[in-house]
């Protein structure tokens, strides 16, 4: 049984083909597990109409929401006539990507799926303001789904971060990889490869110091990953070809590596910074997001909290 067992699917209200949808059924029918298809909607033409009563106004928007479920239960049909879990639930609510990781909270979903605008000439994926709320802020793992088929015996590329002395980002790579190890075991026979990058030798050092050795300093930078990248594969038996350490910036070396190998999906961790942090400081994962061309699977560190408050009751 895999991790991933109780599925929150973001229904994209703008068109009839659900590719999250279609994805988490794939997965339940490898993993087990229910999936709940979740869309919260808004028209601020209702709040606006000051001729009707409150009453009359809930019964304007009750409609909407029950026309809205018949319509996710049309696009679901197949699948609910094949016996699939799927629960469906329509709420109002005018911030999606709150009510999205609200419902996450308050229903313990451990995995959100959601579809990604592909970008017709460059394949690479376009992300809203909602997809970039929910991927910087949602607690549980976000699946986001390109529109094509799962590969049979595809590859999940894992980027971890070598680079890095702190020890969230140890405790971070050996959680993206023993998630993706379990998820891949579930799917196809799925290859699990990791990837790294280190940086390549400083040219502003080079011209300043005339006694640097810009060779023994790159050696010096790639042995460290190498050996780093090596306690990582021995502690999760992975094959030493599954495994790159490549020089360069993450941003080009993972979306490079993934087209490469064609793989399914990238998995990738995030911290989630958000606020001037995020733009001022910048944030690998979002750089290196915005260039992949598969379904990516972002995962955030064990004990994130998010900025998002949980759903009052009423």
């Amino acid at each position: 049984m895999s991790i991933y067992q109780n599925l929150l699917v973001a229904i994209d209200p703008s068109q009839d083909e659900q590719p999250a949808l279609r994805r988490a059924v794939y997965l339940i029918r490898k993993n087990g597990g229910k999936i709940k298809a979740f869309l919260p909607i808004y028209d601020f033409s209702y709040e606006m109409t000051t001729l009707l009563s409150p009453t009359d106004r809930a019964s304007m928007r009750q409609s909407v929401i029950d026309e809205r479920v018949e319509w996710i239960k049309y696009q679901a049909r197949y699948y609910l006539e094949a016996g699939v879990p799927i629960d469906i639930k329509v709420i109002w609510h005018n911030r999606p990507f709150e009510a999205i990781i609200q419902e996450v909270m308050e229903y313990n979903h451990d995995l959100v799926l959601k579809m990604a605008k592909q970008h017709d000439k460059l394949e690479s994926l376009i992300f809203t303001p909602t997809d970039w709320h929910v991927l910087r802020k949602c607690p549980c793992p976000v699946w986001m789904v390109k529109d094509k088929p799962w590969p049979e015996g595809g590859t999940a590329l894992v980027a971890v971060n070598l680079s890095s002395e702190e020890s969230y980002h140890a405790s971070l790579n050996e959680k993206l990889i023993s998630e993706s190890i379990e998820l891949a075991s579930h799917v196809d026979k799925t290859e699990v490869h990791l990837v790294t990058a280190y940086p390549e030798t400083p040219i502003n050092i080079a011209i300043e110091i005339p006694d640097f050795d810009p060779s023994a300093y790159n050696d010096a930078i790639r042995g460290q990953h190498l050996l780093a990248m090596k306690s990582l594969r021995q502690k999760f038996e992975i094959d030493e070809d599954k495994t790159h350490v490549l020089s360069g910036s993450a941003e080009q070396i993972i979306p490079q590596k993934s087209n490469e190998l064609q793989a399914g999906i990238v998995v990738i961790g995030t911290m989630g910074r958000t606020g001037l942090s995020a733009a001022f400081i910048g944030n690998t994962a979002e750089e290196v997001i915005n260039h992949i061309t598969c379904d990516l699977l972002v995962i955030k560190p064990n004990g994130f909290s998010s900025p998002v408050s949980p759903r009052k009751s009423e």
